[in-house]
């Protein structure tokens, strides 16, 4: 996509919970704005129930038994530490730190224009999700919170308890109400949500929990996801990643729990040791785990700011131990279990998930028998617990499989299993179901991954005489994900399953990934396919999932078949991750023989940049010829020394095909280095050094002369490097040598007409060139009469920025004087150029011309109703190239079969052009139809002055015209008045269209008591 609309995540950390960072990036969607009313003041059943609702989580959710074997450790959410931090760029590199989910109600913070209607927190297992919630229901009705204030009824749903055919109302008294409360039943409070709809919040608690038949879209949770049940409300709903949340709902906020500092880290492990009565634990474990905040830098080529043991074994034992307890140790679940471990033995940890888990359950076993005086033996378990065990993990697997995480007593019992001993070990804990719908004693395990753990045991045991496929329903790359945890400890807990899992995902993956090619994973200046983005975003998990695997069972078997399943083997995650633990495995034992297509190796998150070094140094320990590689590195590069290191790391990697080093603070000491190392790496074709100020003249003269060393080099970015006319002129001289070059990007640089003659003068040289940004570089008229010539000789040439340069209605004569040069654009970008209908007229000859444009964006200038109108109609226009696909049927004049409209274009912007008046807009409404392929669609008016009229007749026909868009994706209405029956239609069509995602409206024109509710429409303010 062209326009991206910004996504908001949120990383929360807690000190009984944490947020690991997600792969995956979702667009903004359905997002609203409801005025704030004034409280009003409860009175009869709606304050019963208000009461009711605060008495019942005071009692319930006040105080928590972390550990269900340990009757000791009790912890209130008091204890609780809370770090919140929002992403709010494109890149998700710039990160600003929140005190609460409160400030996700602050424009000022979020930079929203509206109040969200449903926050999505995603975290993997173990990060507190649930605990967070239960701390944010009762600050809640407490009112200590902005979310309490703002909300008379808080209303916190488990929703692993909700059944296939509840009503909302009947979840509520369910699950919210004490059972001795009188006077509120689901009728009373079906009439009091409805009367005091928006001042109720929602809790929901664990998407991946809810049954898969209370999943379908006629069931209550997704019709409230989905806003047809209490659209007013607000929503916070909480999920593991993949669950799929996001096809009932367009959450306003994305929000993601990261995890720990180490600060509330240190806090929970000396709150834990001193409980259980052991404070000199605490800083034993301390010591042996943490980094120290002040550590000397000296350290770096000594384990840098870490302390181990030597019993720990080889370097690159305690290495990847140390990069495996760096992300353990963020989870405070896993954190809680490290503990739990290290107080019974100092020396238990294994360095694997599977191990910690299998550590605990050794442990808990071990304080049974000592407890019932049982033999411990010296390998295994005792036999009647081994027996037990596996028969849970049978049961596990298959409440699993139905997506359930509780067991039914008296199903428990009738399988003859041993539940008793069970109890007193503490992998489960037995419950009476909070629910008064659906009575019944229940099995609960301490955590939804003990349940996966056992499931897994279960899994390697019998998968001797069961088929993989059979035991598992792996049927498909999507049931394998939702199984993510499950796959994970069967593979860690033997070698045997490992190898039969991965057998059966390498089937799936060639059945499913067979037409992905690598170079469709790189970014791209054109509209993508949908379902083609779809499937890359699945791979993407899918390859993370298989090294994490690998990072458990670290074997060739395994390996081979990673090899098979990954021909695209690709990371995107901080270093202290276990994919990055696996990747790392995998990096060192390839076999030249079995390269894959390409390696695509993105590292972010807070790892020192000198971290990130060394964590390549590992990877690439010899020479990897033949691999093909695209890096992309984050953090600090501004020193020459690391920017050294990571030179003679890529000295190892010859084949190293891209290098992103965007915001990395490089500058002109620290580049030196970099462009040094270019000798070895001559099969370099994509250099990007974007977003890097510090660089400015002197890093164009540092970069210069070693581009000699790249013939290879197709894709240049130097946007906003600080670069002025005096470094093009420099940078231009040498470049030349480039002959191959595709891609270049000098955006946002003070270059001026005096440096762009200097690239003029060089650019028909590079005749492949296809993309050429040059938005905000301060071109003028007579630049672009220097720049055209130059052009025409760019036969291949599909994207061309010029926006934010003031080259008015000559300079865009000159450059549609030779549009018919560039048959191929595709993209031609000229928003806030100065133009009127002057130029647009030139434009308008030229377009014929260009038969493959899919995007055109002609926003803020001073174009009139003539001028756009006309600009639509010939766009409307069916292409050469729509005729030669598309010819009419022989004697057939019919519209049904001649192409009477563009099937090209895709992007369509065309707003803020101010002098555009209603009757422009008006005729706008009766032309769009006739460009099906249409995805986005701006229509936007000014944001000052009067707002336009659109009339009730103009509106009808855009409504009629939205089902003729099928692909349409995002509609900008800003700044436009439509009287309300032409809003409600509009937004009715909007709702109803089956791709439309954003409608975008300015809130203070929304006609006075319309319907906002529906879940397409986006308020913002003027």
């Amino acid at each position: 996509m062209i326009l991206l609309t910004p996504i908001l995540y949120l990383n929360l950390s807690s000190e009984t919970g944490t947020l690991q960072p997600s792969t995956s990036q979702l667009r903004r969607k359905g997002k609203r704005r409801r005025q704030k009313k004034k409280k009003p003041t409860p009175c009869g059943e709606e304050d019963l129930l208000q009461k009711s609702v605060k008495t019942y989580y005071e009692l319930k959710l006040s105080h928590f038994k972390p550990l269900i074997w340990n009757d000791n450790f009790t912890l209130t959410l008091s204890d609780v530490f809370t770090k919140l931090e929002l992403v709010q760029t494109l890149t998700g590199k710039e990160r600003k730190e929140l005190k609460s989910l409160d400030d996700l109600f602050n424009p000022d913070v979020t930079g929203l224009s509206k109040t969200p209607r449903c926050i999505l927190i995603e975290g993997e297992a173990g990060g507190g999700k649930t605990t967070f919630l239960s701390k944010e229901a009762l600050d809640a009705v407490s009112q200590k919170t902005e979310l309490g204030r703002q909300h008379d009824l808080v209303l916190l749903v488990r929703l692993r308890e909700v059944r296939e055919g509840e009503t909302i109302e009947e979840m509520v008294w369910d699950q919210c109400v004490p059972e001795t409360a009188e006077g509120i039943d689901v009728q009373s409070i079906r009439k009091i949500l409805q009367k005091n709809e928006s001042r109720v919040l929602f809790l929901l608690d664990g998407y991946d929990e809810l049954r898969p038949e209370a999943r379908a879209a006629r069931q209550a949770i997704p019709k409230l996801l989905s806003g047809k049940l209490y659209p007013n409300s607000t929503i916070v709903i909480t999920s593991r990643p993949s669950a799929g949340v996001q096809q009932h709902t367009r959450s306003d906020c994305h929000v993601h729990i990261l995890g720990f500092s180490h600060e509330h880290a240190f806090n929970f492990v000396r709150k834990y040791f001193c409980i259980t009565g052991n404070p000199e634990l605490a800083e034993e474990i301390i010591k042996q785990y943490f980094t120290s905040d002040d550590d000397d830098d000296d350290d770096y080529d000594d384990n840098y700011g870490h302390s181990y043991d030597s019993s720990f074994g080889s370097q690159e034992e305690e290495e990847e131990e140390e990069s495996f307890l760096d992300n353990l140790i963020q989870i405070p679940m896993f954190l809680m279990f490290l503990c739990v471990l290290w107080e019974e033995d100092q020396e238990v940890f294994t360095g694997t998930m599977t191990g910690l888990y299998d550590n605990l359950l050794t442990c808990l076993v071990r304080r049974y028998c000592k407890r019932e005086g049982v033999d411990m033996p010296t390998e295994g378990l005792p036999t009647e617990v081994d027996e037990s065990l596996l028969q849970l993990g049978k049961l596990a697997l298959e409440a699993l499989l139905r997506n359930e995480s509780l067991l039914d007593l008296a199903q428990v019992e009738k399988e003859n299993v041993n539940w008793k001993l069970l109890l007193k070990l503490g992998v489960v804990s037995l419950e009476v179901s909070s629910s008064k719908l659906h009575p019944m004693k229940l099995l609960n395990f301490s955590h939804k991954t003990i349940q996966e753990f056992l499931a897994g045991q279960y899994v390697a045991h019998a998968v001797v005489n069961q088929d993989i496929v059979e035991l598992l329903q792996l049927t498909s790359i999507s049931k394998a994900l939702e199984l993510g945890y499950l796959l994970l400890f069967t593979c860690g807990c033997d070698s045997r399953a490992a190898q039969a899992v991965m057998e059966e995902l390498s089937k799936l993956s060639k059945r499913e990934f067979t037409n992905l090619r690598p170079e469709q994973f790189e970014s791209s200046n054109v509209p993508i396919d949908r379902d083609l983005q779809k499937s890359c975003e699945t791979y993407e998990t899918f390859a993370a999932l298989c090294l994490t695997i690998l990072s458990e069972r670290r074997e060739p078997e395994v390996l081979q078949h990673i090899c098979q399943a990954l021909p695209i083997v690709m990371l995107d995650s901080s270093i202290n991750s276990r994919e990055a633990t696996g990747l790392k495995y995998y990096i060192q034992n390839l076999h030249s023989a079995k390269l894959p297509d390409r390696l695509i190796l993105t590292i972010h998150g807070d790892a020192d940049s000198r971290d990130t070094v060394q964590y390549l140094q590992q990877c690439f320990t010899s020479s990897r010829p033949g691999l093909q590689l695209d890096l992309g590195l984050s953090g600090q590069f501004d020193i020459s020394d690391k920017t050294a290191r990571l030179v003679l790391v890529l000295k190892n990697v010859p084949g190293l095909r891209a290098m992103d080093l965007s915001h990395t603070d490089l500058t002109p000491s620290s580049l030196q280095p970099l462009v040094k190392g270019f000798s070895h790496m001559s099969l370099l074709e994509e250099l990007d050094l974007t977003d890097n100020p510090a660089l400015g003249d002197a890093g164009m003269e540092v970069l210069q002369e070693p581009l000699s060393g790249v013939p290879h080099l197709a894709v240049v970015h130097l946007g906003r490097v600080n670069m002025t006319a005096v470094g093009m002129s420099s940078l231009a001289a040498y470049i030349q040598h480039l002959v191959g070059l595709k891609e270049l990007d000098i955006s946002e640089n003070q270059i001026g007409d005096t440096g762009l003659e200097s690239l003029t003068a060089v650019l028909p040289i590079f005749t492949a060139i296809k993309v050429l940004l040059l938005e905000k570089i301060g071109i003028s008229p007579t630049g672009m009469r220097a720049l055209g010539p130059a052009l025409c000789k760019l036969p291949r040439l599909i994207v061309l920025d010029v926006s934010k340069n003031d080259i008015g209605d000559p300079g865009l004569e000159c450059l549609a004087a030779i549009l018919h040069h560039l048959t191929a654009m595709k993209v031609l970008l000229l928003s806030e150029i100065g133009i009127s209908d002057r130029g647009i007229s030139s434009l308008i000859k030229a377009l014929p011309h260009l038969v493959q444009l899919q995007v055109l964006d002609v926003r803020r200038n001073h174009i009139e109703d003539s001028g756009i109108v006309s600009l639509v109609q010939t766009l409307c226009q069916p292409s050469s190239l729509d005729m030669e696909l598309n010819p009419p049927a022989a004697g057939d004049k019919s519209l049904t079969t001649a192409p009477h409209y563009n099937t090209t274009l895709q992007v369509l912007h065309i707003g803020r052009n101010w002098k555009v008046t209603e009757v422009g807009l008006g005729s706008l409404t009766q032309l769009i139809s006739a460009l099906p392929a249409l995805i986005e669609l701006d229509m936007s008016s000014f944001g000052w002055g009067t707002p336009k009229h659109l009339s009730d007749t103009a509106a009808m026909a855009l409504a009629e015209a939205l089902p003729r868009l099928p692909a349409l994706e995002w509609l900008d209405l800003k700044y436009i008045y439509i009287e309300p029956a032409g809003f409600q239609a509009v937004v009715q069509a909007a709702e109803e269209h089956p791709t439309l995602e954003s409608l975008i409206y300015s809130e203070e024109l929304v006609p006075k008591g319309a319907d906002t509710t529906a879940s397409c429409l986006e308020l913002c303010r003027t």
